[in-house]
């Protein structure tokens, strides 16, 4: 950066500071807890040394007011950290995210069910589209989730996930077991082409549908768009810009297109996609039993959380933790 010609030219220039944020993301916490260790030892021979008031008060004020002990279980968090971004080196892990939901076989229980996840990600995501069922629930839903390492991060969710519970659907009170696919896709950035042909779309108006009052029914205001070679489709209602639903549209679209491109020049990517499967039993990553005992068991991982409820509230870190440790090498 200290170069004149980075400056010169306004893309290399972003790129430069670009490529630096990211290296600091990786060098100021390794230096950051190195330094820590080091100050921690040092604490540690003035503690064992002579047993004077001065010694005493320098390490506690070098504490400020924690054990040795304390800052060890610090420490250990601090690296256990590092280890964890250690495991987000693939080369779209930095990326938003785009997160599908589908439901599986079972009509209304399976889109509740569905609907039930999309609560569960919602915490952290923000809502592009929704294709309601018939009764209850959602058969589809996408979401874009953004923040450092999204998608790193929730590449541990992709797959089936299995719900086990008396059905509020059923009269006789049943237990009923249902199904719903997650899939997450990498959100593509400016710096990746991604070449449409205008001629190779096609784009349809209509009515939106759903919450929004009388505007919502009376214009033209939703999109969806139809690529004709792959016949992907795409579609977005939420704003009551036609103008602004065409550009989340193309958004989405440019995101599966980057995606199936990589899919087909990358062996492994293809390798994940083929992971996507039956919506059925058999293939679950994770099972979330709510009667007649409560457990959410991660099948690959094999680690099993009591409190069900916590989870549905969003709190999936110790289950993403767990498989990035168990599978981060392979992942990224």
């Amino acid at each position: 950066m200290a170069e004149g010609s980075v400056w010169a030219d306004q893309e290399k220039s972003r790129q430069a500071v670009q490529e630096i944020k990211e290296l600091k993301r990786w060098v100021d916490p390794y230096h950051a807890v190195r330094k820590r260790i080091e100050d921690a030892r040092a604490l540690l021979e003035l503690s064992q040394g002579e047993a004077d008031e001065e010694h005493a008060r320098l390490v506690a004020e070098m504490l400020k007011g924690k054990s040795l002990e304390q800052e060890a279980d610090g420490i250990a968090a601090q690296l256990e950290a590092l280890e964890l971004q250690n495991m987000l080196r693939g080369s779209d892990d930095n990326r938003d995210a785009l997160l599908t939901i589908h439901s599986g076989a079972g009509g209304t229980e399976s889109q509740d069910w569905a609907e039930m996840l999309m609560r569960m990600y919602t915490r952290w995501a923000e809502m592009l589209d929704l294709l309601q069922g018939e009764e209850a629930g959602i058969k589809s839903a996408e979401l874009q989730i953004s923040g450092q390492y999204a998608y790193g991060l929730l590449k541990a969710e992709k797959g089936v996930h299995r719900l086990v519970r008396i059905s509020p659907f059923d009269a006789q009170s049943r237990r009923h077991t249902s199904f719903a696919s997650v899939f997450v896709y990498p959100v593509v950035d400016e710096d990746i082409e991604i070449d449409i042909n205008e001629d190779d779309l096609r784009i349809d108006v209509y009515r939106a549908s759903g919450k929004g009052g009388q505007h919502v029914n009376k214009t033209s205001s939703a999109v969806r768009i139809t690529h004709l070679p792959t016949n992907i489709v795409v579609q977005c209602q939420n704003e009551r810009s036609q103008f602004k639903n065409k550009a989340t549209a193309m958004k989405m679209l440019k995101a599966r297109l980057y995606e199936r491109a990589v899919a087909e020049r990358d062996a492994k990517k293809a390798e994940v996609d083929k992971q996507k499967g039956d919506i059925a039993f058999g293939s679950q990553i994770r099972s979330y039993v709510f009667q007649p005992y409560t457990m959410v068991n991660d099948h690959r991982t094999e680690l099993k959380v009591a409190d069900v409820q916590k989870v549905m509230d969003g709190d999936l870190d110790p289950f993403i933790e767990a498989y990035l440790k168990r599978f981060g090498s392979k992942a990224a």
